[in-house]
């Protein structure tokens, strides 16, 4: 018995002296703390959903789960083939270009009336802690070298996939103003943020720079670095440009918020939204890709552009799987969809390019 407790002691020192690396982050604290206390989103010591949002479905089990993530998985949960992906010059671009690069799953790039944005950013191959979680072959074709100055670097949560440590601390020189759910500027200042550059949102709160408008919206989800959950909160946001609407969505399940977002913001020029790392079992916090595209259309999309796929697996499925039932569903909803190949170039100005490129890969 004393030898096991031992062992058990051991482990989780082991466990706590791992999360104390940086990469982990930090917990918020002083002022941040006490207006993430003010929040009305903020109760019982975690940030709410806006509705009842139960870890897991109700007809599952967390082993069922754990089975199915270790022993479960499709047979082509991951790619033989090689992404395929085009490489363009984003540090020379010319100003009157209107633009949106995706560098798959949820990272892409937007040049919008002279400003750039980059949303979510994953450069180093790898969506984990411990590194089990590597980008597909040929999908991290762009690296922080790649990009240009970034006037917002919008952060949806503080998920490993959506906020990428390594990546952050690399982009810090290029980063002029980084746009956020409250509480998670704790990371990126212990990471070496100047706090005068960080701007954190509650949700509906909006914040300006000239002619350019954010606002944070809900998103249903979670977020976390480590054991404990919902201490940052976790948005979605509408970028408003001189000559553009943008809906940015990052991860959420469906809700009803999204159709008062399209009723008080809409019609939109273009909506990222995830439709890809989605599972039953966890359905109240990643959209199954039907539901991706009802959401474009309630939120008013002129052009859906879906993510959070292609680059990492996640979830139990067929890599292509939420792309092939998107674009069906985009079909079916009459609801127009565009699918570049990572790294291509389209323009806000004529959102016309559907292609299916993942035909024929294994």
């Amino acid at each position: 018995m004393t030898i096991f407790l031992v062992v058990i002691a051991t482990l989780v020192l082991a466990v706590y002296l791992f999360m104390q690396q940086p990469k982990f982050g930090a917990r918020p604290s002083g002022s941040r703390m006490q207006r993430i206390q003010n929040s009305p989103n903020y109760k019982n010591g975690a940030f709410q959903n806006l509705s009842h949002t139960p870890q897991l479905a109700e007809d599952t089990k967390m082993t069922e789960v754990l089975y199915k993530f270790f022993f479960g998985k499709s047979k082509r949960n991951v790619p033989v083939s090689v992404i395929p992906t085009q490489k363009n010059d984003l540090k020379n671009l010319s100003k009157q270009e209107n633009i949106v690069v995706w560098f798959g799953h949820s990272s892409y790039f937007i040049q919008a009336d002279g400003k750039t944005l980059l949303a979510d950013p994953v450069f180093s191959s790898n969506a984990s802690p411990i590194g089990n979680v590597p980008a597909y072959k040929g999908s991290d074709v762009y690296s922080v070298d790649d990009m240009p100055d970034i006037d917002f670097l919008f952060l949806s949560h503080d998920h490993w996939d959506h906020l990428d440590y390594r990546t952050i601390k690399q982009l810090m020189p290029k980063v002029k103003r980084v746009i956020t759910g409250l509480g998670t500027g704790a990371h990126l200042e212990r990471w070496g943020y100047s706090p005068e550059i960080i701007t954190e949102l509650d949700w509906h709160e909006s914040v300006s720079f000239n002619d350019f408008i954010f606002t944070a919206q809900p998103a249903r989800h979670f977020s976390g670095r480590g054991i404990k959950r919902n201490g940052t909160l976790f948005i979605s946001a509408v970028w408003q440009t001189p000559s553009f609407r943008l809906y940015l969505g990052g991860d959420s399940g469906y809700d009803t918020h999204f159709e008062k977002m399209g009723q008080q913001y809409g019609p939109f020029d273009l909506a990222i939204l995830e439709c890809g790392q989605y599972n039953h079992a966890w359905k109240y916090i990643h959209m199954m890709p039907e539901e991706t595209v009802t959401v474009a259309r309630q939120l008013g999309a002129k052009t859906l552009l879906p993510v959070h796929w292609a680059k990492f697996s996640l979830a139990l499925h067929d890599w292509d799987e939420s792309i092939k039932r998107v674009t069906t569903a985009a079909q079916n909803q009459q609801q127009f969809i565009v699918t570049p190949i990572i790294g291509e170039k389209i323009y806000l100005d004529k959102l016309n390019h559907t292609q299916h490129w993942w035909n024929g890969l294994q």
